[in-house]
């Protein structure tokens, strides 16, 4: 039998995805493309689908249009009743007609696989290995219930396949029973938590729940849990601590402690020891790498003992044998390489060197590679780094942390600034912060809680109003923000709608809060007294965030009970808008774009006023708010002319792309006055010595300079690839460029208006009357097209006609003045040619100005040949090390002539050990790939390199063999993949080998897999899960266990490994363990096998 509340939400997703509804006669069609099955309306017990429909006036409303075409609606959910009552109390004065309401399901914006924007500094908090009956077997912990710290659990008997004991200890509380049901007479039984992750997953936004972004904060290691052992003895502690460090001289994390503590002397180390770390200094070295939490902290031996002369610094570390201490910490004090410091090296740097190196390291707070220290010294100081730096890294050890993401090649070291914080400062400046905020709240004697910024990476606000772009106020939507709010105004209106509970506030005072009779409703909510007059007062609706002048008598006083939850009106700050904050342009745009809508917000900086990047998700395609209103500010007299007819002389053709657009720059007001301020800038640039304009915070739709062709050049942030890699746009020229973000510059303030307001002064443009279309171009036709525009300096254009949408000029283009006679143009030219008929198997990219793919290598005559942004070369590479002679594979044509040593085999714990994982790609519990924790940073670094490598490449792809380990480009990131099979329309399967995840890509988009990428083990690990029996597994048990693991971090500990030669044949069988809360850690396979147990008792 059809379960019809899953038809339902099946069938508003359908309808939601079309802003003009969907036609009764293609509604099947759309569902089965979505479902893969036509919409049962018969097994539902109905004749007909209009019946179906008709029955269900919450999901869909059907019109008649004039042609008597039925059509489908979507109809407001629950979900968008919430955000509808939210954006109706957002009632000021001068708001008038019905609020706009956008999308509440806000679709996320797509995660980019290089999610961490710092690399993980901590590990995962281990599971309770004491209060988990063996392997998780027991099930009093099933729902992550805590477990007895009390009793003995030696009596529990495994029955060494499923890890379930035999018998329950008296000790031990059994299983919970199963929650009460949401009984339905046309679907099996189930437990509400169940039913609503099997039913509730098709429209909740995942990447709320699952946000890269938040996993630092969400597995902040816990208190260990274990009772003391013996009384607290500072003499016993300092001596087996002393011990410690001494197997672990090259540092261990301070979160890994208590466990290595535990497992040398089976005792748990007490929590007044790890409190007086600090202080014994002549024990233990504390510090804090880069970050103010405090279990991010890293312990090294006493100085005195770990004085090292800089020939020794570089003596590789030894190897930590500790079962559970089974990863080194990533941040290490000396070098990994074999090289030595030569005698001859100075054994110091110089203090004023070494405090600018620290001013760069600052701005750089996700880290900066060691290689760029050079240009970047050079361009911000007007003088060299001395050459011996780059050689001797370990003489910057108390400046900074080193990290070798590479070993082979310590030029690729990344740096990471030490930020030494005067935690007492901090925790004045804190108290300080919350005692205004204690004034300003403390009302009545109570105080309210400060408003607590959400942990995603992109939660969804409602946008109230803004004033200035600099503290616009909105709300959060979502679990513990809109939906609390919305639980405490039904309290509250339940409350005082009991007289007896009416107490009026006769007497208000300024700062007071009170409970307010809404208008136009029977609401109850929150307020603060502003202004008290004769029989009126003017409140501030702490909730909503707007004033209101209303009478008295409205006024009751709050009750205590009401005082727990923070006030959700708050305000944040738009990124890049900091200078134009009160601009009545931008003022104007952003009420016409985003007030009274629910956006998604990109949180850049947590602090009291978050800055943030506001985004439209409701279009096809996302509108980056910040970005729009800043387009506000631009003088349209000085756009680039668009006129029909209208013929130019003296055109720089800027960029050709491989889809056959052009780009040009054609003489014009616009353009002289942008030549003029940027020849200013480049002569502000030379004058200045400081590091103040290096850009330390990119951001999508971010305005700066990037160096084009020797000089400063307008730039857009189009893509971030982790912290230090991004995409850029030259707006003027055209032509796009993956840089790091040493290259990029702030925009000087004297000049930051006049080129903000400045429209980009180049032609979008495309060849007329050309027997093919734009994105049909073959390889030949774009390489001679090139060849003939690109250096020539004397080109004229005409005008045949302007899509004005698209902003895109029709025109014919000529290398010479002879612009009257079309006949004489490139594009006759172009149209009589043979270049046209070799397009088998072409896929030419349509995504801007990126190179044809396919096209003859020539470095004089490629557009991106002409594009130089110094200091984006490779660093020489030193010679490399084999890392193990595992899995060579034959040279396949198009490859380089070298073999191509495949990396060794990602290091596992041993048996019965424990793992920090992610779980990247997951389909079932008998099927799912996860990532190592500790070394995604690593990834991250890698994919960096690969698209700073791969970008800047124009070369042929190499002959496609299956099984061949290349490189992929797969939207905007290049993956280390194998390739799975060659299909016959120039489409290749591959397998994403660090992510687990399979991909159709053309063959233009593979190039030859470099040794240097070769080094960091494939990171993608297939496993099942173990404690569960193999079988086949239903679609909504899948769906429950992707609910759990998919995106997340968790704990894995090792069963059994399926040894084999290739990382991408071995599979493990493992435990998985959520320990992402405090008090609880979650099994998988109790989960799992509770699901089970239901729906076999439902069946």
């Amino acid at each position: 039998m059809a379960d019809e509340e899953l038809v339902k939400k099946m069938v508003r997703a359908v309808l939601q995805s079309s802003k003009s509804g969907v036609s009764l006669s293609n509604l099947q069609v759309e569902y089965k493309d979505l479902t893969g099955e036509l919409i049962p309306y018969k097994q539902l017990g109905y004749a007909t689908l209009d019946n179906l429909l008709h029955s269900m006036p919450s999901v869909v409303k059907l019109d008649k249009v004039q042609s008597g075409e039925v059509v489908c609606h979507a109809i407001t959910g629950n979900e968008m009743t919430h955000i509808t009552k939210l954006a109706a109390r957002q009632r000021t004065a001068k708001r008038t007609g019905r609020p706009q309401v956008v999308n509440c399901q806000m679709r996320v914006k797509p995660a980019a696989p290089l999610v961490l924007n710092a690399k993980p500094r901590t590990s995962l908090r281990q599971p309770d290995h004491r209060g988990r009956l063996g392997r998780g077997g027991g099930r009093g912990g099933v729902h992550g219930d805590p477990l007895p710290r009390t009793g003995s659990m030696r009596d529990s008997q495994l029955d060494g396949k499923g890890g379930r004991p035999h018998s329950t200890p008296p000790n031990t509380p059994t299983r919970r029973p199963s929650l009460p049901s949401e009984r339905s007479d046309k679907r099996m039984i189930l437990s509400s938590r169940f039913h609503k992750e099997v039913h509730a997953h098709l429209s909740q936004n995942q990447q709320l729940s699952n946000a890269p972004s938040i996993l630092n904060e969400n597995t902040t290691p816990a208190k260990p849990r274990v009772p003391h052992s013996a009384p607290y003895s500072p003499k016993l502690v300092q001596s087996r601590l002393k011990e410690v460090l001494n197997k672990h001289s090259n540092g261990l994390w301070v979160s890994k402690l208590p466990l290595l503590y535990r497992e040398h002397y089976k005792q748990d180390l007490p929590n007044e020891a790890l409190k007086d770390l600090e202080h014994w200094t002549h024990i233990c070295t504390v510090e804090k790498p880069c970050s103010s939490k405090p279990q991010e902290l890293l312990l090294y031996p006493a100085k005195e003992a770990s004085q090292i002369t800089p020939h020794s610094a570089v003596t590789p570390p030894t190897h930590d044998k500790s079962p559970l201490h089974h990863k080194k910490p990533q941040t290490q004090r000396s070098s990994p390489t074999p090289k030595s410091s030569t005698p001859t090296s100075p054994k110091e740097i110089p203090l004023d060197v070494k405090q600018k190196l620290g001013e760069l390291l600052l701005k750089y707070s996700s880290g900066l590679w060691a290689h760029a220290l050079p240009k970047l010294y050079q361009d911000t100081y007007k003088c060299k780094l001395p050459e011996f730096v780059l050689d001797n890294l370990t003489l910057l050890s108390d400046i900074c942390t080193i990290d070798y993401p590479m070993p082979d090649n310590p030029k690729r070291a990344i740096l990471y600034a030490k930020v030494v914080e005067d935690e007492n400062r901090n925790q004045s400046g804190l108290a300080g912060s919350e005692t205004k905020e204690t004034v300003e709240r403390r009302l009545s004697s109570q105080i309210v809680p400060s408003l607590v910024i959400p942990r995603e990476e992109y939660p969804s606000v409602l946008v109230v109003e803004a004033s200035d772009t600099n503290s616009v106020i909105l709300r959060y939507i979502g679990e513990g923000y809109s939906k609390a709010q919305e639980k405490l105004e039904d309290e509250m209106r339940e409350f005082y709608g009991q007289d007896i509970n009416k107490v009026a506030l006769t007497s208000p005072l300024p700062g007071q809060l009170t409970a307010v009779r809404a208008e136009e409703e029977e609401e109850i909510l929150r307020a603060q007294v502003c202004e008290v007059m004769a029989d009126k007062v003017k409140v501030y609706y702490v909730d909503h965030g707007f004033s209101e002048v209303i009478s008295k008598c409205k006024l009751f006083e709050l009750h205590e009970k009401f005082f727990g939850l923070p006030f959700q009106a708050t305000k944040c700050k738009l990124a890049g808008l900091e200078s134009f904050s009160q601009e009545q342009g931008v003022l104007k745009r952003f009420e016409s774009m985003a007030t009274g809508k629910i956006l998604l917000a990109e949180i850049l900086e947590r602090k009291e006023v978050p800055l943030v990047v506001l985004y439209d998700t409701s279009q096809d395609d996302d509108i980056n708010i910040n970005a729009a209103c800043m387009k506000a500010l631009q003088d349209k007299s000085l756009e680039s002319p668009l006129k029909v007819n209208s013929a130019y002389m003296n055109v720089n053709v800027t960029s050709v792309c491989s889809d056959g657009t052009i780009y040009c720059q054609v003489p014009s007001r616009g353009l002289t006055k942008l030549n003029e301020i940027l020849e200013k800038t480049e002569n502000y640039f030379h004058s200045q010595v400081t590091s103040e304009l290096l850009v330390s915070r990119p951001f999508c739709g971010k305005n700066c300079l990037a160096r084009y062709k020797g000089k400063w050049s307008r730039v857009e942030i189009t893509n971030l690839h982790g912290s230090r890699v991004l995409d850029i746009l030259f707006v003027d020229v055209g032509v796009q460029a993956s840089v790091e973000v040493t290259e990029l510059r702030e925009i000087p303030p004297p000049f930051l208006r006049d080129l903000i307001s400045t429209p980009a002064q180049v032609l979008k443009c495309c060849l007329a009357d050309l027997p093919v279309s734009v994105g049909s171009w073959t390889p030949d036709a774009v390489q001679w097209l090139r060849d003939t525009v690109l250096h020539c300096s004397d080109c004229s254009l005409k005008i045949a006609k302007v899509d004005e949408p698209k902003r895109l000029a029709h025109v014919y283009l000529f290398t010479s003045k002879n612009f009257h006679d079309t006949s004489c143009s490139l594009n006759q030219q172009l149209a009589d040619s043979n270049l046209w008929n070799h397009q088998k198997d072409v896929y030419l990219s349509s995504r801007g100005p990126s190179k044809s793919l396919n096209a003859p290598t020539n470095p004089a005559t490629i557009q991106t040949s002409s594009f130089s942004t110094d200091g984006q070369d490779k660093a020489p590479h030193t010679p490399r090390r084999i890392l193990s002679p595992l899995g060579s594979q034959s040279t396949p044509p198009g490859s380089p002539p070298e073999q191509l040593v495949l990396p060794p085999l990602l290091e596992l714990p041993e048996i019965g050990q424990n793992m920090d994982v992610f779980v990247s790609v997951a389909c079932h519990p008998g099927h799912f790939v996860l990532q190592s924790w500790q070394d995604m940073s690593k990834l991250v670094d890698l994919m960096g390199e690969m698209i700073l490598h791969y970008n800047k490449m124009e070369e042929k792809s190499p002959k496609v063999e299956k099984n061949q380990v290349c490189a992929a480009k797969v939207e905007n990131n290049w993956y280390r993949v194998l390739v799975k099979g060659v299909l016959t329309n120039g489409l290749v399967s591959v397998f994403q080998l660090d992510y687990g995840k399979h991909e159709l890509v053309s063959c233009t988009q593979l190039r030859p897999l470099t040794q240097e990428f070769c080094q960091l083990p494939f990171q993608a690990i297939t496993a099942q899960l173990a404690g569960v029996k193999p079988r086949q597994w239903s679609e909504e048990a899948s769906i429950v266990f992707r609910n759990h693991v998919e995106k997340k971090p968790l704990v894995a500990q090792l069963e059994s490994v399926q040894e084999a030669s290739q990382s991408w044949e071995r599979k493990v069988v493992i435990y998985l363990v959520d320990t992402s809360q405090e008090e609880r850690d979650i099994w998988l396979h109790d989960i799992m096998a509770e699901f089970t147990d239901e729906m076999s008792n439902a069946g």
